[in-house]
């Protein structure tokens, strides 16, 4: 789960080849989740593969934090409320919305919408917290829209299995707000708790609550009888690489990186889940893909650029 605001600030920034590395595969990894969603929810139930989604990512979390963090020892009690909100908007809203979402709708889709999340998260910061609006935030809000407008207005028919692409392009939507949810969450905790430790006490949380929704929901909660070794695979690394080591390796270089650079590498995120959209799911490439995605990706832009003159 990618969190855009609530990295530790150092007073050292440089820009080294590792630093380059891990902001680059931290986002390749956090763009690979949207085609991989689609693979899961075809073999496996919603808060079944959630609830193990969250499992891994704190077996993967709980060393780099006990390694590289205070272990809650500075957190504050008001901390504890916002991580239950983050977990349950930026974790279970998230992850089931993008399940159920990405079953009605085609990877293409999906990882266009998910490339608007800078520019919804900025939208709602002006809502919600008063954040200037400028020409560059308005410009992304709109091209945004222009684009997933475009992709969905535009797209023929043919898409497989594909059931109901407009409602699941909603629901991907619908993961983009819980997404910018957890963002603008995180802006409230404290300077004493770390990013590594909210993203693994989130985690923890979100994984009993997706055991409670499978056991209720799902019509055949952990019963794995049908899941192939594709299944297995996609959701081993779905939830130890895009929930565990990516925002690992996007905290550790982006405390340490300028802000300039943190921006830019935003930009590999739709990029990875466009082309792994084509590689892993084979979905035929059409050039109102090009059009929508590139609309969006137009948004992207202009917010990298915002948040490089903000840094200024």
């Amino acid at each position: 789960m990618l969190n855009f605001c609530s990295i530790m600030v150092s007073d050292r920034r440089s820009t080294t080849p590792a630093i380059v590395v891990q902001l680059l595969l931290g986002m390749a990894l956090f763009g690979s989740a949207t085609p991989l969603s689609k693979l899961i929810g075809q073999q496996f139930s919603v808060f079944t593969a959630s609830c193990m989604r969250m499992l891994i990512a704190c077996l993967v979390l709980t060393p780099f934090t006990w390694l590289l963090t205070k272990r809650f020892g500075n957190a504050q009690r008001s901390d504890w409320w916002v991580i239950v909100a983050i977990s349950l908007f930026g974790m279970v809203g998230f992850t089931a919305a993008m399940l159920f979402g990405m079953r009605l709708t085609t990877g293409v889709i999906g990882s266009t919408i998910m490339s608007a999340t800078p520019a919804v998260t900025a939208g709602a910061a002006v809502v919600f917290f008063g954040a200037a609006m400028n020409w560059r935030t308005s410009g992304a809000l709109a091209l945004a829209v222009a684009g997933i407008v475009a992709i969905n207005l535009l797209r023929t028919e043919g898409g497989g299995d594909t059931e109901a692409p407009i409602l699941g392009a909603a629901l991907v939507a619908m993961a983009v707000c819980f997404e910018a949810a957890y963002t603008l969450l995180s802006r409230k905790l404290s300077d004493g708790i770390s990013s590594l430790e909210a993203t693994l006490a989130a985690s923890l949380i979100a994984a009993l609550v997706f055991v409670v929704l499978a056991i209720v929901f799902d019509p055949r909660p952990f019963d794995f009888s049908d899941v192939g070794q594709t299944g297995w695979f996609a959701v081993a690394f779905w939830g130890a690489a895009t929930a565990g080591l990516a925002p690992v390796l996007w905290y550790n270089g982006a405390r340490e990186a300028p802000e300039a650079l943190t921006a830019g590498a935003m930009a590999v995120m739709p990029l990875s889940a466009l082309v792994l959209s084509y590689l892993l799911l084979g979905e035929p490439f059409r050039w109102s893909h090009l059009l929508g995605f590139g609309l969006v990706f137009s948004g992207l832009v202009l917010m990298i650029v915002e948040h490089s003159k903000s840094a200024d």
